[in-house]
Parts: structure tokens; sequence; C-alpha cells
């Protein structure tokens, strides 16, 4: 394979050699501040030759990097491919302009980003190796409780509370935010039950707390004490329903102890192909559901949250799949609520998604900014699938409360046909759905 810089010939290109030192010495100042030196060295050579070539400014030489990182983790011809098929069908010469590459270039990830992403099934020895990270007990002063990160006006929120058992999480998601929030290590607080037995609870109101924020709330077990700790916490306040969401399988605890009713296990949802592709190290679809049927047995309630559903060729019939799954395999008796939502990110995730350079097609997808500043899918997209899954769940509506996670009041109607008109009319409802069916299965287990 001819490399660029050889067709290019950029040496030929500046008039004098004193041109070529200053943007030179620019160019080596450009590296560290990109991901130029994380490109594999085939990429390496073709963003120096088009820089070169160019006198590519800052900016547009960290898009040309970010272009050749991305046609990598997608799974599409590296750059250098795409380069040598513009210039064998004339679309690119020797000629050519750096405004019209740069549009040529523009066009292209665009095009690439605007189709379904393609997902195939990923060996197990093509997957992503865990990260070597310790496990640390520490005393912090940090707390443990708060306010669901995105609760505002500007989205439908059920002013969910958060509880972070632990800091940092055993599973690889390649959009999860927490992989930008902690060091490499995982963080257990000494003091995590004393501080739980120290959050204010008013007593004449019901709340919802869940612990999956800082990490996945089961993955761990009940090790250091964490999960006595928070079962002990929602058997003092019968007026908090308290969450544990997950994607692991782990629930032998749940199965060995006699649980407060006032708990739910939840799992989040996607089809195996996405699993397989974006969620590493998490438990197969499969073994979810088999988790989940096996904690509702023990008269626990369960939830599923479709968040995020993944855009990708056959979206439409994987997710009606799980849907249909669901109807067969569980009791509309037996689910407090099922949830909708997208892909998000926030900047520093897609730069982390970039520098772990993991095959990944998350990001190839055209995203809008939504009320936060957050980028994430068009709303006539996440209409459209969301609509589509609530009306593959049509025997459990008006059984089951559904609802939407994270998006604004417009997306709300024309996906379930109705919006709450304040957060605290969302956080009413869902809480009263919840406790009618807990209190229901409390009725029973007095008789």
């Amino acid at each position: 394979m001819t490399a660029p810089f050889v067709l290019f010939n950029f040496n030929k290109v500046s008039n004098n050699r004193q041109t070529m030192v200053a943007y030179e010495d620019k160019f080596a100042t450009f590296q560290d501040k990109t991901l130029y030196l994380r490109l594999a060295p085939e990429d390496q050579q073709t963003v120096r030759g088009l820089a070169f070539r160019y006198r590519l400014t800052f900016q547009e030489f960290r898009e040309v990097v970010e272009a050749s990182r991305d046609l990598r983790m997608w799974g599409e011809p590296p750059l250098q491919d795409w380069l040598q098929e513009q210039l064998r069908s004339g679309r690119i010469t020797t000629a050519t302009g750096k405004q019209p590459f740069l549009r040529l270039l523009r066009e292209h990830m665009r095009d690439l980003r605007s189709q379904p992403r393609r997902y195939a099934p990923v060996p197990p020895e093509a997957r992503p190796k865990h990260e070597k990270k310790s496990v640390v007990v520490a005393q912090s002063d940090k707390k443990i409780h708060g306010m669901c990160p995105v609760a505002s006006e500007q989205y439908v929120c059920c002013n969910l509370r958060t509880i972070d058992a632990v800091e940092n999480c055993v599973f690889g998601c390649s959009y999860c935010t927490i992989q930008t929030f902690y060091a490499q290590q995982f963080v257990f607080d000494v003091d995590f039950a004393d501080k739980l037995r120290r959050i204010e609870v008013d007593p004449t109101r019901r709340v919802h707390f869940c612990t999956g924020q800082s990490s996945d709330s089961l993955a761990w077990g009940n090790r250091h004490g964490i999960l006595d700790a928070l079962c002990q916490f929602a058997a003092e306040h019968p007026n908090v329903l308290l969450e544990f969401k997950t994607k692991s399988d782990n629930v032998r605890y749940f199965l060995e102890t006699e649980p407060p009713p006032n708990i739910v296990c939840s799992w989040s949802l996607n089809p195996d192909i996405v699993i397989q592709n974006e969620e590493h190290f998490t438990a197969s679809l499969e073994r979810r559901l088999q988790a989940a049927r096996a904690v509702a047995d023990r008269g626990i309630k369960v939830s599923f949250h479709f968040h995020p559903m993944v855009y990708f060729e056959g979206w439409e019939v994987a997710y009606a799949d799980i849907a249909h799954t669901l109807l067969q395999h569980f009791d509309a008796g037996e689910i407090l609520f099922i949830s909708f939502g997208s892909m998000t990110f926030i900047k520093p995730v897609i730069r982390k998604i970039r520098e772990r350079g993991f095959p990944t097609r998350v990001h190839q997808m055209e995203l809008q900014p939504d009320p936060h500043g957050k980028l994430t899918y068009p709303d006539e997209l996440k209409i459209r699938m969301f609509r589509t899954q609530y009306r593959n769940f049509a025997p459990w509506h008006g059984k089951v409360f559904f609802y939407l996670c994270m998006e604004k009041r417009a997306i709300w109607e024309p996906s379930l046909g109705y919006v709450f008109p304040n957060n605290e009319a969302f956080e009413q409802a869902l809480l009263d759905a919840a406790f009618a069916k807990i209190e229901r299965r409390e009725r029973v287990d007095a008789v």
C-alpha cells in the first residue's frame, strides 16, 4: 500500500525550508494534545502526510485524527483505504485543495453516521479484556446520597434519589458515564452503613432511591456487607422504594435471605448482539432474564429498563423479541415499572471512548444536543424507537407503569400517548403504582 505522504509528496509542497521547519514545530505540539499517538502506526503515517500537505490547523488536525480513530473503532475501512479509493475515482487528485478534501472527509463520516449501524457476533477471544484495577476499602468524607444528576425541570423527571454503594463499575459498557468519573480503582466506603443510617428520610412521604448511579448495584453481591446495609435501610424506612439496578445475574443474596418488601431488582436490557458489542463483561440477555425470573419467583418485585435503546440494523425485531419474551415469562403483577431511554453522551465520555479505542459503534450516529448540552439521538428517531417498543408491550398497558427516562416533554406524548404535568406528578404516579403492588404482595403474604 502506498503511503499518502508519497502520493502527496508533501516535502515538495512548501515553498522554503523555513516554512517546513515552522510546521514541524507546530505538528509536534499537535501530537500531545490529540489522540494522534494512540493511532495505529499506519494511521499516524496517513494523518501526518495529510497534515503536512494541507498545513492543517490544530482543529483540522484533531478532526482528521478523530475520523481516523473512529473508522478503526467502527470496523470501517481505515482512512488510508478511503484516500486510495478517492484517488482511484478522481474525487481527490494531487491538485485537490484543503477545503475540498475536508469537505469530502466530512461527507464520508456523515454518510457513515446516517446509516443504521451493523453489528456482527463477537467471538469471546475478540472481546476487550478487563483492565486491572485495585479494590480499596477506605474512609471518605464524600456524601453517599443525592438527587439523580439529570433531575431538573428541563426533563420530565421522576425525582430519583441515588445512593453510592461503591465507586466505579466492574463492567465495561462502551457508552457508560461512570468511566469518566473515577480513578483506576474500586472504592468501598468503610463508613457506608453508618452513612446510610444518617440519611434523613421524611417518614410521611414516599421516595425512590436507586444504587446504580456510581456502580452496578448487584455485581459485587454483598461484598463488605453493602447489601446487608442497604436492605436494613429499606426495612427501617418502609416508605422508601429501594431499587437495585443491574446488568449482572448475581442475585444469590436475594435467593438466600428475606429482603424487605419495599425493594425492587431491575435489569437494563438490550439485544444480545448489542451486549456482545457494547456491554462488555456483563451477563448475557438470557442470564439477566433467568436472574430476574429467579428473583420474581421469590416474591421480590422486578423492573426492566430499555435504556439505552441502541439504533442498529434490525433493532425493531430484536427489541420486539425481548418484549415478547417478557410477556411470555412474567406476569404484569410481578413488575413495578418499565422504562425507555436513548443513548446519551457527555462530551468527556466521547473522549474516553476514543481514548480506550475498543471496537464500538455507539458513537457512529448523528448526535444532537439535549436540554443539558449532552449529545443524544435526534427526536424523530427517539420517538420512533420508544413508540415502537411501547406498542410491543400492549398487553401490559394499564397494568405496568411505563415511563421515559431523561427525556424532554416533547418526546413523551408522541411516544407513550401521555405526559405528566410536572416532575412531582410523575414521581407520585410512579410511587403510587409501585407501592400498590408491594402492598398487595404484603396482604397476600399475610393471608
